[in-house]
């Protein structure tokens, strides 16, 4: 009786001391069934109406140059240049040099600049060198600032947006 099976190394006949070489499919065998596996595609998620998306600058990217976002960004990592979104969020491990400009802007990392926003929220572990422009401002026991906390946000865009005075001929 011979039993039929595909090996890849050559078999050996011990009764006639002879090596054959594996065997490869023929037209006739069928040929090894192919393996297909599944693609995995990124889709964006769908968000609910009235809500934005986030985008995240995670800890292992340095971004040199300035991010502008019409949403949020929550930053991790790096940035050397000056960031605009509607809500900004800074990471306690996170490094910025530059302005941060927002609706909202939450500091729990370090900011090397400026922040120009509605509501800024400076958590204890914030650490910021220089001026925070401001409507609303929270500081946590532990925040360190070295600049000016002006509550100055929105009254310079009033100012040179108001008519201008004629002068009388």
């Amino acid at each position: 009786m011979t039993m039929f099976n595909r090996t890849d190394k050559p078999s050996t006949d011990a009764a006639a001391g002879t090596t054959t070489p594996p065997q490869q499919p023929t037209a006739s065998s069928p040929a090894p069934a192919e393996v297909k596996r599944p693609q995995a595609y990124a889709q964006p998620v769908p968000s609910p109406a009235g809500t934005h998306s986030v985008s995240v600058i995670s800890k292992a990217l340095k971004i040199t140059g300035q991010l502008e976002s019409t949403e949020d960004i929550q930053i991790e990592g790096e940035v050397d240049g000056d960031v605009r979104a509607v809500s900004v969020g800074i990471g306690p491990n996170a490094k910025i040099k530059g302005t941060v400009r927002g609706d909202q802007v939450q500091l729990s990392g370090q900011v090397d600049g400026k922040i120009e926003a509605k509501k800024v929220i400076l958590s204890r572990t914030a650490r910021m060198s220089g001026d925070v422009i401001h409507q609303d401002i929270t500081i946590e026991s532990g925040a360190y600032i070295d600049g000016h906390c002006k509550p100055d946000y929105g009254k310079a865009e009033t100012k040179s947006a108001g008519p201008k005075p004629v002068a009388a001929a």
